[in-house]
């Protein structure tokens, strides 16, 4: 019994649903983080800004400080703080670049990368200065 091939670039209903459902945690996730870093004082300047092949998934401010935030939603926060990894950092970073040239006004201020842990049943840890801004 052969299998029918499908289209090229053409993935299972299966994969795209899986696609979906992981898209929608991350935004749920999101949303989540963004929650509990506006109930610490900070104040959302961007959302899922991407830019230079990279990603920064939330951009906000306190005070005098701008914290370029990553987000990982894991079945546990262990997992989540391990999925940033050396390329995800690299990339973060060229987006970083990419958000400081297109916003000269705030080149005074602390700039820093800081990452929220999302997991099941608990709330979102905020880590800050997760990574050095700047890693290739």
């Amino acid at each position: 019994m052969t299998t029918p091939e499908r289209p090229a670039g053409r993935r299972p209903a299966k994969d795209a649903a899986r696609r979906r459902a992981t898209h929608g945690r991350g935004l749920s996730g999101e949303a989540l983080a963004l929650l509990a870093l506006m109930l610490k004082g900070y104040w959302p300047l961007a959302r899922r800004y991407a830019a230079a092949g990279g990603e920064i998934d939330l951009v906000v401010q306190r005070g005098r400080t701008i914290a370029f935030v990553e987000v990982k939603a894991r079945a546990d926060l262990d997992a989540a703080r391990g999925a940033i990894d050396g390329g995800k950092r690299s990339r973060f970073s060229r987006a970083v670049r990419a958000w400081i040239t297109a916003h000269p006004a705030r080149a005074g201020f602390v700039l820093r990368a800081d990452a929220v842990l999302v997991a099941p049943g608990r709330w979102p840890a905020h880590v800050t200065d997760a990574f050095p801004l700047g890693e290739r």
